[in-house]
Parts: C-alpha cells; sequence; structure tokens
C-alpha cells in the first residue's frame, strides 16, 4: 500500500491526532479515502446488496441509498428512484 503524496500529509496528522503507529494511520486512512473514492455507481450497487442482506426490500433501500448519496463528503448529483433502480438493475 503506497500512499500519494497528499495522503500523506493526512496520515501524519491522523497519526500525530490520535497517537496511531504511522502504519496503523496509513491502514485507516486509505480505507476512509477508497471508501470515498468509489463512484457513485459503485457505492448504490454496494450499498443495494448490503441491505438486501440486512433484509431490507427495494421500497426501503432506495430512498435510504437516495438520502446517503445526499450526505457523501463530496455529494453525487440528485438521482431519482429510477436512476438508482437502472443503477443496480442496468
Amino acid at each position: 500500500m503506497m500512499a500519494d503524496m497528499q495522503d500523506a500529509d493526512i496520515i501524519d496528522r491522523v497519526a500525530t491526532s490520535t497517537g496511531l503507529p504511522v502504519n496503523v494511520a496509513a491502514r485507516v486512512v486509505e480505507d476512509v479515502l477508497a471508501f470515498y473514492r468509489q463512484s457513485t455507481e459503485q457505492y448504490v450497487r454496494d450499498r443495494h446488496t448490503e441491505l438486501q442482506t440486512a433484509g431490507k426490500k427495494n421500497p426501503e433501500i432506495f430512498p435510504q441509498i437516495a438520502g446517503e448519496l445526499r450526505r457523501r463528503l463530496v455529494a453525487a448529483p440528485p438521482l431519482s428512484e429510477r436512476q438508482l433502480r437502472r443503477i443496480v438493475y442496468g
């Protein structure tokens, strides 16, 4: 796992502010950044699968995902329930 230079600043900050060893801080930062680097489409597909596995049904899932997308660090554009379905089912 090789962080780029910009990530190194974040890693140093997390290590300093939390007291974590640099290698642990690097794993935490890379995990968070990987989460936010997901495309909207991949996030929707993955989250749909997670919520289905948790026993939720589509009428609950799609409004929940739409709300989550609005709160992401870099918000996705507003997507209708129909657009979300098309991402999941093609």
